[in-house]
Formats: C-alpha cells, sequence, structure tokens
C-alpha cells in the first residue's frame, strides 16, 4: 500500500465521522476549526478531518483526537448568522497523523496519507458478494435507507470504496465506524463490516418482531373499543341498556381509581369478564360480585401517617394508664425507631398477665398514640383455621378470614391489630389456627399473607400486631418464638388507688349520669375497698365495687333522698355491706404445723395456708386439697427431708412408724399444682413434728430437694405482691431469686422484709420459733420462765428493704 505525507490542516469532529468518498456538510463555530477552514480554503481547499474521542470537550488537546482521520477536500463554504460557517466536504483518503506540528491559532499536522492499492480476488470479491447481500437484507428490514442506495452499492467494483460508502450509510456508533476507518487492509476491513452489518440485522430483525406485536396489540385494543362504542350509540338509539355492560364498565373504572397492585388488578378485571359472560341471575355471578366488592374495599394503597412525637405519645400513655413502666418504654422506643428507619416491619408484641391489668386497653391507647385505627379480634375458642385464613370460594356463604375483615374494618394497611386472648385458642379436625397464625404474625411471611377466599396475597408487614393472654405456657410454641413478651403483672395496692382515682371513679360516675358533685369517695374509702372487698391482681372488681356505689348513689338521688353523697371509709358497709376479705396477716398469731406459703394463679399471687396435723397410727402420709401431681411430688419431698433430719430436729426415731401425719391446703375445690410449696410443707410438717410455732408474719415460697437445698422459682413479683395485700411482714425466697427483687415496687419493696435461702436449715432457723417451756417453781419467789435462744441473723439493707440472707 503507498502512502504520501503532508501537512494539512486538521478540522476536529464531534459526534460525526467522515469515510472516504464520503460528501456531507458540517457546521464549523469554534474559533480553532474556523481558522482551519479559513487557511483551508486559501491554499488548496484540502483539510484533514479526525473525530474527538469525546463529543463535549469544548478545546481538545492531541490526546483527545483520533490518529486515523481522512483526508477530505472543501467543496463549499457557506457563512450563516452568529459567525458559523457550513461547509460541503468530500473525503478523499485515509491519514494518520504522524505528529503536531502547531497548535495555534488552528491544528496543523503532519499525515501520512494512504493510497488503496488491491488485487481482486476470489476471497475478496465473496467477501464483497456477502456484504452487499447483508446489506441489501437490512435496507428491506430497516426502511431507514432509500431503496436507490442499493442500486448504488451493487454496481461498485472497489472492495474499499464498497465498505466505505456502507458504512457511512449504517446507524452505528462512532467507536464502531472509527475501528472500520482505522482497517487499513481491505480484507480485514470486510471481514468487519460484515460482523457488524450481521449484529445490525438482528437488532433490526428484533425491532421489527417488537413493532408487529406492538401494532397488533393496539390493533385488537382499537378494535375492541370501536366496537364497544358501536354496541353503546346502537343502545342509546334504541333507547336500551345493558345492564351487564354498565355493571363491567362500572367496576372497571372503580378498579381504576382504587391503583391495585399488578397482579391484583389482572386478577379483578379477569373476574370482571366472567361476569358480564355470565346470565345477570345466575348463582355465580352472586359470588363474583360478593367477591370483587371484598377485593375492591381492602387497604391495598391506604396508610395513616404515624404521630412521632415521642412527648405527645407518652403523655397520651400516661393519661390513659397509670404505672406499666416497662411496657410504655417499649412503646416510646418503638416510635423512636420509626422516626429514624423510615422501613421497619411491625413489631409483635405480646402482653401476658393477669385478668383486669389493662391489656385490651392498652393495645387501644397505643393506637391512639400513634394515630393508628384500631382493630381487635378475639381468638378466645377458635378452633377452626377457616377463622383466619378464610373459606375457599367454592363454598357456600364463603367469606374471607377475619383478619381480611379487621383490615377491611381498619380501611388503612397499617393499623393496630391485637389480638385478644390468644392462650385460649384450641384445635379440632377443622385444622389447627394456631398454625395459621404463624403466617400472620411471622415477619418474614407477613407481606404476602394468603387468604384461601381472597387468593392474592396481601402485605401485612406494616400492621402493628398485639396479642394478649393469661398464661404463657397456654401459647403454642411456635407462636411465641414470633412475638416479644411483655408481662404486666398485679398492680400494687398505691397503684390500684391512683388507678380508681385517676380513670375507674370518674368514668364510672359520667357512666351512671352522675357529676363529680353529686358523689364523693375519699382516697381512704378506695383504700379500703381494695384491701376489704377485693383481692386481685387487676382492677376489674374495684370498678365493679365503684359501679355498686355509683348505683345506689343514682337511686338515693332520683328518690329526693340525698342530692350529695359522701361515702367514707366509715359508711362505706352501707353502700358494699360487710367485707368480704379480711386485710391484715394471713394468720392473727403464731401457730404450730400452721405456715403461709405463696402461689402463683391465673389472676396473679395469694397466699397459701398449709395445715399439718399427727395422729396415732402407722406411718401414712395424706395429702388432701385438690394438689397436683407437681404438689404431691413437693409433700413426699419435704417428708422425706424432714425424716432424714430426724436427729437434727431432736424428733424420736419411732416417731414415723407410729404417727400419721396428714397435710391439707385450705379451699380443697380449687385445683393447685406447681413447684413453689415445696419449703412451705417442709416447715409445716417440722412445726408439727417438733411444737414449735411458725412466725405468723412470715410467708415463703421456693422448691425443696431432698437434701434440703431451695431451688427458684417463677412469679416471684405476683407473689410478693399477693404478700403485701395479705400484710405479710417477712417473705422467704430461694437466693437464686434474688435478680428478682429488681422487678419489685420500691414502695412494696420498703414495708417488707426479705430474707434469702439456700437450704431448708435457713428456712426453719427463719420461720419457726423455739418452743415454749412450762414454768418451773425453783423457790417460793414464784416461777421462773425460761426463755427461748434469741433469732439471730445477719441483715442486708438493700433499697430501704431489710434482706436477710
Amino acid at each position: 500500500m503507498k502512502s504520501e505525507v503532508k501537512i494539512l490542516p486538521l478540522l476536529p469532529l464531534r459526534g460525526i465521522l467522515v469515510f472516504p468518498y464520503m460528501v456531507i456538510h458540517l457546521d464549523v463555530g469554534r474559533e480553532k476549526s474556523v481558522l482551519a477552514i479559513e487557511e483551508t480554503m486559501i491554499r488548496d481547499r484540502v483539510i484533514f478531518l479526525a473525530t474527538q474521542k469525546e463529543a463535549q470537550t469544548d478545546d481538545p488537546g492531541e490526546d483527545d483526537i483520533y490518529q486515523i482521520g481522512t483526508v477530505a477536500e472543501v467543496k463549499q463554504l457557506l457563512k450563516l448568522p452568529g459567525g458559523t460557517i457550513r461547509v460541503l466536504v468530500e473525503g478523499i483518503a485515509r491519514a494518520r497523523v504522524r505528529r503536531f506540528i502547531s497548535m495555534e491559532p488552528f491544528f496543523r499536522v503532519e499525515v501520512e496519507q494512504y493510497y488503496e492499492d488491491f488485487q481482486k480476488n476470489s476471497e475478496i470479491e465473496a467477501l464483497m458478494r456477502s456484504l452487499v447481500y447483508q446489506f441489501e437484507q437490512y435496507v428491506k428490514l430497516s426502511k431507514r435507507i432509500p431503496p436507490e442506495t442499493v442500486v448504488s452499492v451493487v454496481n461498485l467494483e472497489e472492495p474499499g470504496r464498497l465498505a466505505d460508502i456502507i458504512a457511512s450509510h449504517l446507524a452505528l456508533r462512532i467507536e464502531d465506524k472509527q475501528s472500520i476507518l482505522e482497517s487499513v487492509n481491505i480484507i480485514g476491513r470486510l471481514e468487519k463490516l460484515c460482523a457488524i452489518v450481521a449484529r445490525e440485522l438482528e437488532i433490526v430483525e428484533l425491532e421489527r418482531k417488537i413493532n408487529i406485536r406492538v401494532r397488533k396489540q393496539m390493533e385488537k385494543t382499537q378494535k375492541e373499543y370501536y366496537l364497544r362504542e358501536q354496541m353503546k350509540a346502537i343502545q342509546r338509539e334504541l333507547g336500551e341498556k345493558d345492564e351487564r355492560m354498565a355493571e363491567g364498565e362500572e367496576l372497571r373504572e372503580k378498579i381504576a381509581e382504587v391503583k391495585l397492585p399488578k397482579d391484583v388488578e389482572e386478577k379483578a378485571l379477569k373476574e370482571v369478564e366472567r361476569l358480564e359472560k355470565m346470565p345477570p341471575m345466575a348463582a355465580e355471578a352472586a359470588v363474583v360480585r360478593n367477591y370483587l366488592d371484598w377485593l375492591l374495599s381492602l387497604p391495598w394503597n391506604k396508610s395513616t401517617r404515624d404521630r412521632l412525637d415521642i412527648k405527645a405519645a407518652e403523655a397520651i400513655l400516661e393519661e390513659d394508664h397509670y404505672g406499666l413502666k416497662t411496657v410504655k418504654e417499649r412503646i416510646l422506643e418503638y416510635l423512636a425507631i420509626r422516626k429514624l428507619a423510615k422501613k421497619m416491619k411491625g413489631p409483635i408484641i405480646c402482653f401476658v398477665g393477669p385478668p383486669g391489668v389493662g391489656k385490651t386497653s392498652l393495645g387501644r391507647s397505643i393506637a391512639r398514640a400513634l394515630e393508628r385505627k384500631f382493630v381487635r379480634m378475639s381468638l378466645g375458642g377458635v378452633r377452626d383455621e377457616a377463622e383466619i385464613r378464610g373459606h375457599r370460594r367454592t363454598y357456600v356463604g364463603a367469606l374471607p378470614g377475619r383478619i381480611i375483615q379487621g383490615m377491611r374494618q381498619a380501611g388503612s394497611k397499617n393499623p393496630v391489630f391485637l389480638l385478644d386472648e390468644i392462650d385460649k385458642m384450641s384445635m379440632d379436625f377443622r385444622g389447627d389456627p394456631s398454625a395459621a397464625l404463624l403466617e400472620v404474625l411471622d415477619p418474614e411471611q407477613n407481606s404476602n399473607f394468603s387468604d384461601h377466599y381472597i387468593e392474592v396475597p396481601f402485605d401485612l408487614s406494616n400492621v402493628m400486631f398485639i396479642t394478649t393472654a393469661n398464661l404463657q405456657h397456654n401459647i403454642p410454641r411456635p407462636l411465641q418464638d414470633r412475638m416479644e413478651i411483655i408481662y404486666i403483672s398485679g398492680y400494687t395496692e398505691e397503684e390500684k388507688v391512683q388507678i380508681a382515682m385517676r380513670h375507674l371513679l370518674p368514668k364510672q360516675i359520667k357512666e351512671h349520669g352522675l357529676s363529680n358533685d353529686m358523689l364523693k369517695i375519699s382516697e381512704n374509702t378506695i383504700r379500703k375497698i381494695i384491701r376489704e372487698y377485693t383481692r386481685e391482681s387487676g382492677v376489674r372488681n374495684l370498678e365493679r365495687q365503684i359501679a355498686t356505689i355509683c348505683r345506689k348513689t343514682a337511686k338515693l338521688v332520683v328518690s329526693d333522698k340525698a342530692r350529695k353523697i359522701h361515702v367514707t371509709a366509715q359508711n362505706l358497709n352501707q353502700f358494699l355491706g360487710t367485707p368480704r376479705f379480711r386485710y391484715g396477716v394471713a394468720e392473727l398469731d403464731d401457730q404450730v404445723g400452721v405456715a403461709t406459703g405463696l402461689a402463683w394463679t391465673e389472676v396473679g399471687g395469694d397466699t397459701l395456708a398449709i395445715e399439718v396435723t399427727i395422729y396415732k397410727g402407722s406411718g401414712r402420709l395424706t395429702l388432701t386439697g385438690k394438689l397436683g401431681e407437681v404438689m404431691k411430688e413437693s409433700a413426699q419431698a419435704g417428708y422425706s427431708y424432714i425424716r432424714g433430719r430426724a436427729a437434727e430436729l431432736a424428733i424420736d426415731g419411732e416417731f414415723f412408724d407410729k404417727q400419721d401425719i396428714h397435710i391439707h391446703i385450705p379451699e380443697g375445690a380449687t385445683p393447685k399444682d406447681g413447684p413453689s410449696a415445696g419449703i412451705t410443707m417442709a416447715c409445716a410438717l417440722a412445726s408439727a413434728i417438733t411444737g414449735r410455732k411458725v412466725r405468723h408474719d412470715v410467708a415463703m415460697t421456693g422448691e425443696i430437694t431432698l437434701r434440703g437445698r431451695v431451688l427458684p422459682v417463677g412469679g416471684v413479683k405476683e407473689k410478693v405482691l399477693a404478700a403485701h395485700r395479705a400484710g405479710i411482714k417477712t417473705v422467704i425466697l430461694p437466693k437464686d431469686n434474688k435478680k428478682d427483687l429488681d422487678e419489685i415496687p420500691k414502695k412494696v419493696k420498703d414495708k417488707l422484709n426479705f430474707i434469702l435461702v439456700d437450704h431448708m436449715d435457713q428456712v426453719l432457723e427463719a420461720a419457726l420459733l423455739e418452743k415454749e417451756y412450762e414454768p418451773v417453781e425453783l423457790n417460793t419467789d414464784g416461777p421462773v420462765v425460761p426463755q427461748p435462744p434469741a433469732y439471730q441473723s445477719a441483715v442486708i439493707s438493700e433499697r430501704g428493704a431489710q434482706i436477710h440472707s
């Protein structure tokens, strides 16, 4: 291949490339480029055209311009307004920049111009024919190039010129065109261009198929629209109206307004089409209408805006509920996280506690604090899985499950959803509802909750689920794993007084049509009601007693016997009758064989009197009081321990073979079970056998082993509150339960002495008094009464309370 070195002005091109034999108009506006054109016109009208690597560069340098370009001749020049020049150029030959001679006032370069010198052979002929055939196919499919161009291309005999002209007509990227321009070798250039044209041919074929598909779809839509409009026009002319078509149009408009998710919208439109094809009075048409009504009424995209003001939420919680510090802190933490992290899955909280402590009303307060909708669903007695997941539409009278019903009732996709009494679910042959609840309460699954009736996924991830239960062990274990358990123990006496004065009394006065002037109840009166007329963990019975006073007051006011009623501690029995409970110590005096234990029940903590009596017999142990298996085993363990410690307790070795022992827990109609009365029964046994009295102001809880070790128990807070209500002064607890004392309110802790023990000997030392001795006359001065040994133990002060260990 021949070449020639020339020195020419350089015109950088932006976003365009000129091939040899190509004629094109160029608009020149940059100062350097204008000067280069002017220099060219003065001389021989020959200029070097090279493309910039980046079209955005306004002032390119040596490295910003491709090294290979085209030597061209300026055929025509036209000056435009604004200083721009339009030139008509024709490419002559390829050239390569050898060096830049000058950069100012315009680019002047030394280029090496190539002259194509070729000998036609069979390989070049084959490549030319293949390229011409592909180009013809491309022109037919794309329809962007005039057919006349193919005629001019077919007649070309020069392979290089053929390649350059075809490349100039193709809509290629600058990089692809530059690679063809840089292919000085003719065979290489033809091969590269064949590959590029083949690729463009595939793209054009794909575009054609897409266009055909789109056009068919548009034609179908237009045809349907045209026919539907014709049908409407005919019906209007005839004065008729097709009810099915009208109903279908109305449903389509509703579907468009609601803006359903894509898959739900497709499902709804299919059902509308089915409805239009059915006779209006068909039974299935009613099923489809009901289904569409459910789909359109669910809150797919509706949600309320959370109030993330922590101070306002705290004020609302304090206004609605007294106490419950842990619960309130948890809600405020949730609000703080919501403020920082906008997208957070709804938490699953479970309130566990005895009846009447405010679990359900707390859910309402949370909804009010967040400014969310509130929905309550009771799970007590639910035993059918369809209650949760709904019935399939094939059944007569099918409906969605109560979860979807609750979402429709809420009208938003982020309500506070309270699932009440989750521990009272059951199961039968119709399925296990607790298993169905797993999908509802699992944060990883509930974003696609599937109801059998709705048949499309519904997003429950924004719902704040709150569950309540009285007993944790009745909640299925898989459900417990998905929930955060928050215990709500019973209220202290002070908390009950505040709740009654702040909430219960104003509420009952308003509900009974009274005013604050008509009825006055002092704080001491409320305290007496709590002590002598109720014995519970919550405040439900307390509210009933206040309601009783309000009813009697209303009767007195209506009968004109009094206009203002002031209920005091002295006249309280006129309204509520004789006190039902004795406030004070569990036992009035120290007794032999009677110990006070502490137990946990469904309604909170309670005191448990354990009685032991001994009579002649053959060594039998009798247990009465409707005890469960665990308590029977605890009694047997305590009996074995006392028998094994006979020598240390100064008990005759033959005592257990000649005497029968009877252990009884009063209130025999109430079932009792649990590992918390072991040390109490052992203490009562030791008292009865040794004749030493048990201190009446001491209550205890703990399990015992055969070696006398005292094991920890649960429900310490509830038990301590029960001891406080009963007027107990000293509570004996297992040493391992010391950590549970932090949960006990300070006002209660200050009024009780806690003795922490890890062995039964410590229990006996703390609870049993020394045996009283009969006075013996030693002289005429009178009897001498020996005193029992002084009761000694180490005292540790903790937060104002006396804790012995």
